[in-house]
């Protein structure tokens, strides 16, 4: 179980103890060498430690600590807190290096489909001339040299120089054949007995299924390129004298402020400083309406100006933009294979030497050179490798194209096999869109009051609760105070000064842990309570001034989209909130869920998700901001969605979702478990067709060209077969 597995990375181990000196080991600190600078700079601040080494291959520290301070249970209890802070940076490490299998194999979807065109059309080009050739059975029939130097034999040698570099390095790096190992010593095999017009058919249709494979591959990864590309090349970057001087994309820098008009694409992200648009975000967004953007609003690179002149200044361009990491993240994924997949080619691969042994056995009882040759054309390993990948490459980019981005194979499989479901509060199930409701001051304080000193506190948050105070204050023209330095409390609450006081805004709780009684105001908060707003108080060093009530409205489809996925098996439903116990209780019972958790810090999502793993669950985790990043990142598969969807949230995702539409989940869902069920089936006619041509070639009755021709049928079968799921439609109605 994931629990199990996180608490062996976490446990701690203590390798030696010596007055002063203690050395510790952790399964964590194998992980913990991206942030090992960091970490190390969090441990040496203890007053108590003299010095740290730190070995991430033996994954130990070595403390060096002042023993009349500090007793070494003591020491052991603060290395166990540390690295329990960074313990999503060690799980998140963990997780990439066991879905990441090397496999010293040719990459043949990564294979240009031009090149792989070209020898196509050279074989097959030849084949067709030579069996105009009377004679033809003349070639090489003298001896092996000129058997070598026969035409035919010298085409097929050129053609599969590839596959022999590739046999050789696998046999010289990894003492083990590879499936071009095999396909090689056949082709040579049948050089050497005069069979060149065999070898030469054998490449041939190697290469076809080749091409199948990388044409499939190349054109879905152009797809979802072509859907988000800029599509621009040069810009008008706006002079500081207000003249335009067209510049090259790549030139542009961050800061720059470049001219947009009606028609154009966005080509970075930015905020507006000049001007009003319509901008279609439905390449990022999936908004269907043009949205309204003014002075100080956000636009993204690959959006498109429907009407207006404006003025953006770049925050970032190039690789750095939204866009650009929706392709990055498409991109990555086949990097991250699946459990089943790393079977598939482990599988493929131990059947590989017993082709060879076969192919001896045979030949060692027959003396039919035939039969073994034949043997060794049929193999497993190609079919099976290409069963699993084609099939996790079409999900992920037919996912994408609708506006899921699925940032691996491994989570396909995840997404499959899921069957409890963990979702944050507002902004997942909440449209993340909140607005000011009510207002209720106290004594002398006015409305106006109340709103600016909330909105000191809240000037620089992004939390959909901030944006709609902010974004009232704005409505009543009124003007944020100066303030100091701002303190967030996750989960709680946030705290700065003006003039002088201590201002606080957050929950319930966060009020009371500064000392601040809120039951001055009990009718209004029953009343609140009543219309479903959510509150937020605001107090003034030590007294409660007043509340604000935010609603916050139920995200449209999600609904539907929760009962979708009771349909597909979900039977353990649970919302995970900081909100107040009433409002996520409230908001359970509509969404007629199995349980809720109210007022959470992200520590305390992370452990209800790990009870859930033990207790056998696969969970999925949907949430949209900093505090759910830990969660997103513990689950089986995170899925960050939602227009007020963080940065971190994305980073610690599995799943993105740019579309805010809750029913692309079950979808997703859906799409995965078909794209399982393709490759079961995918599996099952590769080993069986090549044992049956195993079988037929044992026996003598399968010619070595129809051995070719049999093999390769059964790789091309299961990439055309995988290559459905790219017309899959992508449902969002029915099931």
């Amino acid at each position: 179980m994931i629990r199990k597995k996180t608490k062996q990375l976490m446990h701690l181990e203590l390798a030696h103890h010596i007055p002063g000196r203690i050395r510790v080991r952790a399964g964590a600190l194998k992980y913990l060498k991206q942030v090992q600078e960091e970490f190390l700079t969090s441990i040496n601040q203890h007053e108590y430690f003299k010095e740290v080494e730190y070995n991430s291959v033996t994954g130990s520290l070595l403390i060096y600590f002042d023993e009349d301070q500090i007793g070494s249970e003591e020491v052991v209890e603060v290395v166990e807190n540390h690295i329990g802070t960074f313990s999503i940076a060690a799980y998140q490490a963990e997780r990439e290096e066991k879905n990441t299998l090397t496999v010293n194999e040719r990459r043949l979807q990564e294979e240009s489909v031009k090149d792989i065109f070209k020898r196509v059309a050279i074989s097959a080009t030849a084949l067709g001339a030579f069996a105009l050739i009377k004679g033809l059975r003349g070639f090489g029939m003298m001896g092996w040299r000129r058997k070598l130097l026969a035409p035919p034999a010298l085409i097929s040698i050129g053609l599969s120089l590839p596959i022999f570099q590739s046999g050789w390095d696998s046999l010289k790096y990894t003492k083990k054949p590879n499936a071009d190992t095999l396909t090689s010593t056949a082709v040579l095999t049948a050089l050497l007995t005069g069979r060149s017009i065999s070898a030469l058919v054998t490449i041939l249709l190697a290469d076809v299924a080749e091409l199948m494979t990388a044409y499939t591959m190349e054109n879905t990864r152009k797809a979802i390129s072509d859907m988000l590309n800029v599509g621009v090349q040069e810009v008008l970057v706006v002079q500081e004298d207000g003249r335009l001087i067209k510049t090259l994309l790549s030139d542009v820098e961050p800061g720059d402020v470049i001219s947009i008009q009606t028609g154009d694409k966005i080509s970075v992200d930015g905020v507006i400083v000049k001007g009003e648009a319509f901008v279609d975000e439905s390449p990022i967004t999936g908004e269907f309406f043009p949205v309204n953007k003014t002075i100080s609003d956000s636009v993204f690179a690959g959006t498109i100006m429907k009407s207006g002149n404006i003025h953006v200044e770049a925050e970032k361009v190039g690789d750095q933009t939204t866009v650009a990491r929706i392709v990055h993240m498409v991109e990555s994924a086949s990097s991250r294979k699946a459990q089943i997949q790393t079977y598939a080619d482990k599988f493929s691969t131990q059947l590989i030497p017993l082709n060879f042994g076969l192919a001896v056995i045979i030949y060692a009882i027959t003396r039919n050179i035939n039969r073994a040759l034949s043997m060794m054309i049929i193999d497993f390993s190609c079919g099976v490798r290409l069963s699993t990948a084609t099939a996790l490459s079409a999900c992920i980019h037919n996912a994408a194209r609708n506006g899921v981005l699925i940032k691996g194979g491994n989570y396909v499989e995840a997404l499959a096999e899921a069957d409890a479901l963990v979702l944050d509060k507002t902004g997942t199930i909440t449209e993340g869109r909140p607005k000011v409701m009510s207002i209720y001051p106290i004594g002398d304080y006015s409305a106006k009051d109340l709103l600016q000193m909330a909105g000191a506190a809240e000037e620089d948050s992004s939390h959909p609760l901030a944006q709609a105070i902010l974004n009232y204050i704005k409505k009543k023209g009124y003007a944020i105070p100066d303030h100091g330095m701002v303190k967030v409390v996750t989960g709680r609450g946030v705290t700065t000064t003006v003039d002088g006081e201590r201002i606080y805004v957050g929950n319930r709780k966060y009020m009371h842990e500064q000392g601040i009684d809120t039951e001055i105001l009990k009718e209004e908060m029953k009343s609140l309570e009543k219309k479903g707003e959510i509150m937020i108080f605001i107090g003034k060093e030590s007294e409660l001034v007043g509340i604000l009530g935010i609603h916050d409205a139920l995200k449209e489809n999600m609904k539907k989209a929760l009962n979708r996925l009771r349909n597909l098996g979900f039977d353990d439903v649970r919302l995970l909130t900081g909100d107040i116990a009433f409002q996520a209780e409230k908001m359970a019972k509509r969404m007629h869920m199995d349980d809720f958790g109210a007022e959470l810090m992200p520590e305390d999502k992370v452990k209800t998700v790990l009870n859930m793993q033990a207790a056998g669950s696969n969970v999925v985790m949907i949430g949209d901001g900093i505090n759910d990043a830990p969660a997103l990142a513990y689950a089986d598969v995170g899925i960050a969605i939602g227009n007020t969807r963080t940065d971190v949230a994305i980073e610690s995702s599995n799943v993105t979702i740019t579309n805010d539409d809750p029913l692309l989940i079950p979808s997703a869902i859906q799409l995965s478990r078909q794209t399982m069920g393709t490759i079961r089936n995918n599996f099952g006619m590769v080993v069986g067709i090549n044992a049956l041509g195993i079988i037929l070639s044992a026996m003598g009755w399968l010619p070595v060209v129809w051995g070719s021709v049999l093999h390769n049928s059964s790789t091309i079968l299961v990439v055309m077969n995988s290559g459905r799921l790219l017309l899959q439609d992508f449902e969002r109605r029915t099931f």
